[in-house]
C-alpha cells in the first residue's frame, strides 16, 4: 500500500500543494519559535559566562543588585552598568536610593571601609566597586541622547594601573573629579562632542554641565543597542546617583588557587553582621540569570507556540477538505482497490500513508523555513532596539523532532475521517461511469451536538458574569471556559448557518443573473466543504475582532479617566521613570502664565495594619489640576494633620469624615490624622491623598513622581510649553506633555501590542486564505464535466469566472460574518469582566477596524478565485464532457 499511496501523492500533488503549504506555515512558525529561544538561550548563557568569567564573588546592597538583569555586562572586565537591554543587567533597578520616589530610609551600601577589607581579602587579586543609575544626555538641541530607560550612568573606578577594566578610552581619559565626564564613542557621535566640551546632563531635572575629559568603548550591550552612558569620578557618581560614600555593589576576583567557594567564605566573615549586604559567587549569577533567560523565553515560547497552535488548528479544516474531496474524486479508484481484494483497513492505510507523505514532506521544508523565521526575528528585535547575542543558530534534535512530529501529527489527524470514509466505499462503486461524490450525510446530529455545546457555553459564561462574589481569577477561568464551548459551538454549527446567511446574499447575486444563481447554489450543495472552509477564515478573524473591541474601549476608557480626572493641562515627568527633584516645582510656578503646579509623591502608609497606597501632593493646588467627585467633606488645604480618603476603602475600613485616625508613616513614626474628606473611587484615585507637609521630614528623599501644571486662562498652548521647558533649563530627561500627548503614548502602545497580535494572527489568516483557494480549485476539478455541460449549453468563459468568483466572495464573507459575530460576544464577554475594576470602561466596537476587516474578507474572496477562476474558464468543453 505504501507504493500505491506514494503514486497517488505523486498523481495528485498540484491538488496537494495548497494543504502542503499550510501544514508548511504552521511547521515553520513552530520551528522559528523553538529554534529562535533555544538560540536566545544558548547566547545568553554563554554571554553571561564570558562576562562573569573574572568574577567569583559579588556584594551587593539589598534591592539594588546590579547583576538583577539578564545578562548585564557585569564583573571585571564586563560591560558596565547597561548590561541587559530591554530591563536587565547591570545597573537595572538601581539609583533608586534618594532618586526613588520619596525613598523612605537612607540607602544602605558598601562604605569605604567596607571596600578597603573586601579588596584585601587574602583570596582576592582585584576588586570593582559599581555605582549605577541613570543620566540623560542633551544634544544641541536640548534633545534626549537615546531613550529614556537606556539612558544609563556610571562610575569610573580606575585600578593601580589607572585603568578601569570595563572601558576602553578612545581618547582622553576617565574622569577624577567633580564636573568632568567621560561618554560612550557612540553618544559622543550622536551629539558631535569632542574632549574638553561642555555637556549638559541631567539626573533628576536641573541640568549640569560637565566637562568632556574622555570618550570610549563597552561591550555593554545595553550601550550597543542604542542606549547611552555617562561616567562620573566615584564621589560624584556616589552623590549624583546614589547616596554619598556608597558603592551599590563590588566585584572581586579570585587569585589563582582560590576557589568561589573558598572566597566567598572570606567574604561572608568580612561581611557578617552588615545589615543589608548580601554576596553571592560568579557561579550562582550566572545560574541564577540563566534561569531568569529560560523563564523569560519560556514565557516567549507560550506566546509564540500559542498562535502557531491557532494556524494549525485552522490548517486542520485545509487538510480535511482537502482530503474528503480527494476521496470523493477517487472513489471508483479506490473502490476497483476494494474489489481486486484491499481491505477496508488496507484503504484506510494508503490514505492515511498517504497524509504522513504529505506531513513529512510538509514538516521538513517547514523546518527549513521556520530557520529563516528565527533568523528574522532576531533582526527584527535587533532593529527595534534590543540587544541579542550574536551566536549562531542553535538548532538542537528536539527542535526537529518536535516540529516535523506535529506536521504529521495534525495531517494524520485531519485525515482520518476521509481515510476512514475511503473504507466504507463499496466495491460495487467501481463499476460506475464517473467518480460521483457521496450522498450528504444528515445534519441532526451534528446540529445537536453544536447546540449542546454553544448552550454549556453560554451558560458557563452566564454563570461568570453572575459570580461577582467570586475571584476574579475563578471568574476568567469559567468564563474562558465558556467561550472556548461557545466557540467550537458555533464551529460546529456553521454547516447549519450557512443557509441562512448566504441566503441574505440573494439579492445581491440575482444582480448576476444565471451566474448569481448558480454561485449560490454551489455554495449550498455541500454545506459541510462550504463551513469548513469558512470556518477558518473565521478563528482568526473571532480572535482578531475580539482583541480589536478590547483594545478599542480600553483606550477610550483611558481617554475618559484623563478628561474626568486629570484638570492639569501639563504634566511633568522624568523619561527615565525616575523621581523628580522637588525644585522643579519652584521652576515651573515662576513661568508666566502658569496658575497652579502640584507636585505628587508616592508613599504607602499604614492605617490599622494594612499599607494603603497614598498620594502626597499640594492640597492648596490641588482641585486646580486635578478632579475629585467629594462624597463629602474636602481634599484642599489638608496640612500636615488632614486625610482625604477613597470612599470604597472608606467603606471598607468603616472609616467617616471627622474621624481621627491613626496613620504609620515612612519612617515608621506615628501620627494622628483626621479625616477630612471622602472622594469616589476612580481608576486614578489612591486610598489616601495627604498634602506633602504630613510626610515631610518622615522620607529620606522628597522626591516627586509627577508634577501637574494648570494654565492661566487663555494661556495654555505651545508657547507656554516652550516657556515651561525653558524655565526648567531645556533638560533632556524633563518632558512637559499635555494629557493628549500622553494618551497618544498609551494609545501607542496599546496599538503597538495590538499590531503584535494582529501579526502572530496574520499566519491562521494567510492559511485560511489558503484554504479558499484550494477549495475553489478542488472544487473545479471535482466539477469539471458540470463546467463543461454549463460552456456546452451557453455559460461563456467571463460568466464561468464570474460564478467562480462570487462562490468564493460567499465563502469569505460567510467566514467574515461568523468571525466578527464571534468575535464581538467573546469581547463582550471580556467586558463584563473588566468593567467591575475599570470604572470608565464601557465595550466600544471599532467600527472602522470591522469595516478593514470585512473590505479585507471581500479581497480575499477575488483574490483566492482567481487561479480557480482562469482554470475553470479555460476547461475545454468537450474534453470536460467526456471526463470519467
Amino acid at each position: 500500500m505504501f507504493r500505491t499511496a506514494l503514486r497517488n501523492v505523486l498523481a495528485h500533488k498540484l491538488r496537494l500543494l495548497m494543504t502542503m503549504l499550510a501544514v508548511l506555515l504552521g511547521v515553520a512558525f513552530v520551528a522559528g519559535t523553538l529554534v529562535f529561544t533555544a538560540t536566545l538561550n544558548q547566547g545568553m548563557k554563554d554571554l553571561l559566562t564570558k562576562n562573569y568569567s573574572d568574577l567569583a564573588v559579588a556584594v551587593h546592597a539589598d534591592g539594588t543588585n546590579a547583576h538583577g538583569g539578564a545578562g548585564g555586562g557585569g564583573g571585571p572586565g564586563g560591560g558596565g552598568p547597561g548590561g541587559g537591554g530591554g530591563g536587565g543587567g547591570k545597573g537595572a533597578g538601581l539609583g533608586r536610593g534618594g532618586h526613588g520616589p520619596a525613598a523612605s530610609a537612607k540607602p544602605v551600601g558598601i562604605d569605604d571601609a567596607t571596600f578597603a577589607k573586601l579588596s584585601g581579602l587574602p583570596g582576592v587579586s582585584a576588586a570593582q566597586p559599581i555605582v549605577s543609575g541613570f543620566t540623560g544626555v542633551a544634544d544641541a538641541q536640548h534633545n534626549l541622547i537615546g531613550k529614556g530607560f537606556s539612558t544609563l550612568g556610571g562610575n569610573f573606578a580606575p585600578g593601580a594601573n589607572g585603568q578601569d577594566s570595563r572601558y576602553t578610552f578612545t581618547s582622553g581619559t576617565g574622569p577624577t573629579t567633580s564636573g568632568e565626564i567621560a561618554l560612550d564613542s557612540g553618544t559622543a557621535a550622536k551629539g558631535g562632542f569632542h574632549i574638553g566640551d561642555t555637556v549638559d546632563i541631567s539626573i533628576d531635572g536641573p541640568v549640569l554641565k560637565e566637562k568632556l575629559t574622555g570618550i570610549f568603548t563597552t561591550t555593554d550591550r545595553a550601550v550597543q543597542a542604542g542606549g547611552t552612558l555617562t561616567l562620573f569620578d566615584n564621589a560624584t557618581a556616589q552623590q549624583l546617583l546614589y547616596n554619598p560614600g556608597l558603592y551599590q555593589e563590588v566585584d572581586l576576583s579570585a587569585t589563582p588557587g582560590t576557589s568561589q567557594a573558598q572566597l566567598m567564605t572570606e567574604v561572608q566573615q568580612t561581611i557578617q553582621g552588615q545589615t543589608g549586604l548580601t554576596a553571592e559567587t560568579g557561579q550562582t549569577l550566572i545560574d541564577d540569570q540563566t534561569t531568569a533567560v529560560a523563564s523569560d523565553t519560556s514565557t516567549l515560547n507560550t506566546i509564540f507556540l500559542s498562535f502557531a497552535a491557532v494556524a494549525l488548528f485552522v490548517g486542520v479544516f485545509l487538510i480535511a477538505n482537502t482530503f474528503t474531496m480527494l476521496v470523493a474524486q477517487r472513489t471508483r479508484e479506490l473502490a476497483l482497490l476494494r474489489a481486486v481484494g484491499a481491505s477496508r483497513r488496507q484503504v484506510t492505510r494508503s490514505v492515511l500513508i498517504e497524509a504522513v507523505l504529505v506531513g513529512v514532506l510538509s514538516s521538513v521544508v517547514g523546518y527549513v523555513v521556520g530557520l529563516g523565521l528565527a533568523i528574522g526575528m532576531r533582526g527584527l528585535i535587533a532593529k527595534s532596539g534590543g540587544a541579542l547575542p550574536t551566536n549562531s543558530l542553535v538548532i538542537t534534535p528536539s527542535s526537529v523532532l518536535v516540529s516535523v512530529l506535529i506536521g504529521v501529527l495534525i495531517t494524520v489527524v485531519a485525515a482520518w475521517l476521509p481515510a476512514r470514509r475511503a473504507a466504507k466505499i463499496p466495491p460495487v462503486a467501481a463499476m460506475s461511469s464517473v467518480d460521483a461524490p457521496p450522498k450528504q450525510r444528515s445534519l441532526i446530529v451534528r446540529n445537536t451536538l453544536g447546540l449542546l455545546f454553544a448552550a454549556a457555553g453560554g451558560a458557563l459564561i452566564y454563570l461568570g458574569i453572575q459570580a461577582t462574589g467570586s475571584s476574579t481569577g475563578s471568574r476568567s477561568g469559567v468564563m474562558g471556559g465558556g467561550a472556548a464551548l461557545l466557540l467550537i459551538g458555533i464551529i460546529v454549527l456553521t454547516p447549519l448557518l450557512s443557509r441562512p446567511v448566504i441566503a441574505l446574499f440573494t439579492p445581491l447575486l440575482a444582480l448576476f443573473g444565471v451566474t448569481g444563481r448558480l454561485a449560490r447554489r454551489n455554495s449550498l450543495r455541500n454545506p459541510r466543504r462550504t463551513a469548513a472552509t469558512a470556518t477558518a477564515l473565521m478563528i482568526g478573524l473571532t480572535l482578531m475582532s475580539a482583541m480589536g473591541v478590547l483594545t478599542h474601549s480600553l483606550q477610550n476608557g483611558l481617554a475618559s479617566v484623563a478628561t474626568k480626572g486629570v484638570s492639569a493641562d501639563y504634566l511633568l515627568a522624568n523619561a527615565n521613570g525616575r523621581a523628580l527633584d522637588p525644585s522643579v516645582v519652584a521652576s515651573v510656578k515662576s513661568v508666566p502664565g502658569v496658575a497652579a503646579v502640584s507636585g505628587q509623591q508616592a508613599l504607602s502608609l499604614t492605617v490599622n495594619g494594612v499599607t494603603e497606597d497614598t498620594d502626597a501632593v499640594d492640597t492648596t493646588a490641588i482641585s486646580q489640576v486635578r478632579n475629585f467627585t467629594m462624597v463629602s467633606g474636602t481634599v484642599d488645604n489638608l496640612g500636615a494633620n488632614g486625610v482625604a480618603v477613597d470612599q470604597q476603602d472608606a467603606t471598607t475600613n468603616g472609616w467617616k469624615q471627622g474621624q481621627s485616625l491613626t496613620v504609620t508613616l515612612p519612617d515608621g513614626k506615628k501620627k494622628q490624622v483626621t479625616v477630612a474628606g471622602i472622594y469616589q473611587h476612580t481608576m486614578m484615585s489612591p486610598a489616601l491623598t495627604v498634602d506633602l507637609a504630613l510626610p515631610k521630614g518622615h522620607v529620606y528623599s522628597d522626591t516627586l513622581e509627577t508634577v501637574y501644571i494648570k494654565a492661566a486662562p487663555g494661556q495654555a498652548g505651545s508657547a507656554l510649553q516652550a516657556s515651561i521647558k525653558s524655565a526648567l533649563g531645556n533638560s533632556p530627561i524633563l518632558q512637559v506633555e499635555t494629557k493628549q500627548d500622553l494618551l497618544a503614548q498609551a494609545d501607542a502602545m496599546i496599538n503597538r501590542i495590538l499590531y503584535m497580535v494582529y501579526g502572530l494572527l496574520g499566519m491562521s489568516v494567510i492559511v485560511a486564505v489558503i484554504g479558499v483557494v484550494n477549495t475553489m480549485a478542488m472544487s473545479v476539478f471535482e466539477r469539471a464535466r458540470e463546467i463543461g455541460m454549463l460552456r456546452a449549453i451557453g455559460l461563456n468563459r467571463r460568466q464561468v469566472k464570474r460564478m467562480v468568483r462570487l462562490e468564493s466572495l460567499m465563502i469569505s464573507v460567510f467566514g467574515a460574518i461568523l468571525g466578527l459575530g464571534a468575535g464581538t460576544l467573546l469581547a463582550w464577554a471580556a467586558s463584563r469582566l473588566i468593567a467591575p475594576h475599570f470604572s470608565a470602561y464601557s465595550m466600544q466596537i471599532p467600527w472602522s477596524q470591522y469595516g478593514a476587516f470585512a473590505a479585507a474578507a471581500l479581497i480575499v474572496g477575488v483574490l483566492a478565485a482567481i487561479w480557480p477562476a482562469r482554470r475553470a474558464a479555460r476547461l475545454n468543453a468537450l474534453e470536460a464532457i467526456k471526463t470519467d
